[in-house]
């Protein structure tokens, strides 16, 4: 009965590993056709700019500039799964959509285009500070989780306190297991 439990057991873990060792090479699939839709649309957007002359030629390259970007560092973020990856994702689309604000600028005139440039900046900053202030968050959030889970672990260590021998093992292990400690 236990050989077949163990059997099991270890079929599962096999079975397991296999399908994570096989979801990676799927996220870079996943990463590459999100690159190439983007260049793509880069380029289609582009050939539509190519027949516009002066500022609206400027602005629409801008505009399909600021896309691409946003495409590509979404899915750059995607591949990497990392909150560094995300908030740096975030800013360059920030710095992407300032770039094309600044464009955008350039058709005005005078005061208007003072107050343009200024509102750009602003919603640079703006877009920047929540980018940082959201990761900051997250890992607060993540830090509290971790000190929630520390505790937990110690409560239960301490419940094994109350046993003795083979069982006061077997608990310790039983909770270290499921604490992955």
């Amino acid at each position: 009965m236990k050989t077949s439990h163990a059997l099991l057991l270890i079929g599962a873990a096999l079975g397991w590993a296999g399908q994570a060792a096989a979801q990676q090479p799927e996220a870079k699939i996943v990463y590459q056709q999100a690159m190439d839709a983007a260049e793509a649309a880069y380029d289609a957007a582009k050939a539509r700019c190519d027949v516009m002359a002066g500022v609206p030629h400027e602005i629409c390259v801008a505009d399909a500039r600021a896309a691409r970007v946003r495409v590509e560092e979404e899915a750059g973020a995607a591949y990497k799964n990392t909150l560094a990856a995300y908030t740096q994702a975030r800013m360059r689309i920030a710095s992407a959509y300032y770039e094309r604000d600044k464009t955008r600028c350039g058709a005005a005139v005078g005061n208007d285009r003072d107050v343009c440039q200024r509102q750009a900046k602003a919603t640079l900053v703006a877009s920047q500070a929540d980018a940082r202030a959201d990761r900051k968050a997250i890992e607060a959030r993540l830090e509290a989780q971790g000190a929630k889970i520390d505790a937990e672990y110690r409560v239960a260590l301490q419940k094994c306190d109350a046993f003795a021998g083979d069982v006061k093992e077997g608990c310790i292990s039983t909770t270290r297991t499921a604490y992955g400690k």
